[in-house]
C-alpha cells in the first residue's frame, strides 16, 4: 500500500504557506494592480464596486467525510461569485482567508487552493491576498469577493414593481437531494465500513451540492439582450425564502406558480424515493445558487426562448400577499422553512 505524503504546516510556517499557495498566480483584470506579497492588495476600478463575503466552518456548512477538499475550495469562491452576480455585477477579485487545525497538512491545504484556483480561472477572478491562521478545532473558509458593474446597471433585491415577471434560471432542489444521498451513504459507512457506497446515478444532484456554479452565463445574457432586472437576488435559502426577501424589500406581493417552478427529473425522482414532495425541495432546499429576478413585461419575449429560464410567477400589489398557486388550483401562504423545516416535515 503506497505511503500517503504528508508535510506538517509547521514546517514552512505561515509565510512560506503563503508563498507556496500563492506561486504562479497571475492577474487577468486590468483593476488589479497588485496581488499578493505586500500588506495589500491595490485594485483601481473601472466601475462601481460591488463586495460580499461568506464564512464557511467545517461541521457547519461542510462535512469532510463526503466533501472532497478541493470541491470545497471551489464551492467556497462559488457561493461568492453567485452574491456578485445577484448585483448584476462581474466578479473582479477575491480574498481568501483560512484557519486550519493541525490535523492538516500542506498537501490537504494545496487541494483547497487547487479549486480555488480552478474556480478562478474559470471565471476570470484574480485571488489577490487573504490571510491563514491557525484553529484549535477543523477549518474555517472566508472569502471577499468584489466585482465592478456600471452604477445604473447595478440591481437590488427592492425594486421589483407590481406586474413584473418572476423567473428563476436552472433548476431548483438538486442540491438539497443531493446532500441528502450524501448524508444517507455517510451513514451507511458509519454502520460498516465495508459496505459500498451507493452513489452511481446520482450524479447530477451529488454534483449540485458538491460543485454548484455560479450563473455567469445569465448576467452575459442579460448584457447581450440589453436586460436589467428590476430585482435579483441569488437562492442560497430555497425558493420560498429569497422569494419573501425580493417582496420585502420591494414592498410587494407575489404569485409563484407551481407548475413553473423547474425541478429536473433526477431530483424528482429521487425526492418521491425519499418521500419528499418535490416542490418542497425546491422552496426549502436552498444551495441551488440559481439566480431569482424579475423583469418588466416589456423584456418577456426576450427570455421566452431561453432554454435555462422559466417564468415561475409575477408581482403584485402587498395586500394581496405572497402565495402559492398550486397545480390543484388552490392558493397557499408561502412560507420560509428552510432545510430543518424541510427535514421535519
Amino acid at each position: 500500500m503506497a505511503t500517503i505524503k504528508r508535510t506538517e504546516i509547521s514546517s514552512l510556517g505561515e509565510f512560506g504557506l503563503i508563498d507556496r499557495l500563492t506561486q504562479g498566480l497571475s492577474l487577468q483584470n486590468a483593476s488589479s494592480m497588485l496581488g499578493p506579497g505586500d500588506d495589500a492588495a491595490i485594485l483601481q476600478p473601472a466601475n462601481t464596486q460591488v463586495v460580499t463575503t461568506d464564512i464557511l466552518v467545517e461541521g457547519i456548512h461542510f462535512d469532510l467525510v463526503y466533501t472532497p477538499l478541493k470541491h470545497l475550495g471551489y464551492k467556497s469562491v462559488i457561493v461568492n461569485l453567485s452574491d456578485v452576480y445577484a448585483m448584476n455585477a462581474i466578479p473582479k477579485q477575491i480574498l481568501v482567508s483560512i484557519a486550519i487545525s493541525n490535523r492538516f497538512s500542506v498537501e490537504a491545504v494545496d487541494e483547497i487552493y487547487d479549486g480555488i484556483k480552478l474556480a478562478c480561472e474559470k471565471y476570470q477572478v484574480d485571488l489577490v491576498g487573504g490571510d491563514t491562521t491557525a484553529s484549535p478545532k477543523g477549518l474555517i473558509i472566508n472569502v471577499v469577493a468584489i466585482g465592478e458593474q456600471h452604477k445604473d446597471h447595478i440591481v437590488r433585491r427592492s425594486t421589483a414593481n407590481e406586474g413584473d415577471i418572476l423567473c428563476v434560471s436552472g433548476d431548483l432542489g438538486g442540491a438539497y437531494m443531493g446532500l441528502q444521498m450524501l448524508q444517507r451513504e455517510k451513514q451507511v459507512f458509519l454502520n460498516a465500513p465495508e459496505a459500498n457506497v451507493e452513489l452511481e446515478g446520482n450524479d447530477y444532484i451529488v454534483g449540485r451540492q458538491l460543485k454548484p456554479e455560479a450563473r455567469k452565463d445569465i448576467i452575459e445574457f442579460f448584457e447581450a439582450e440589453n436586460i436589467i432586472p428590476t430585482s435579483m437576488i441569488d437562492i442560497s435559502d430555497g425558493l420560498s425564502s429569497e422569494i419573501l426577501h425580493l417582496c420585502k424589500q420591494s414592498n410587494m406581493g407575489c404569485q409563484l406558480n407551481e407548475a413553473g417552478v423547474p425541478i429536473a427529473n433526477e431530483t424528482y425522482n429521487k425526492a418521491l424515493e425519499f418521500g419528499i414532495d418535490p416542490i418542497n425541495c425546491a422552496l426549502s432546499g436552498g444551495e441551488d445558487y440559481e439566480l431569482l429576478f424579475t423583469i418588466d413585461k416589456k423584456d418577456a419575449d426576450k427570455i421566452n426562448h431561453h432554454p435555462d429560464i422559466s417564468v415561475i410567477g409575477e408581482m403584485l400589489d402587498a395586500n394581496l400577499g405572497v402565495k402559492l398557486y398550486t397545480k390543484g388550483g388552490n392558493y397557499h401562504d408561502i412560507i420560509s422553512l428552510g432545510w430543518d423545516g424541510l427535514k421535519d416535515e
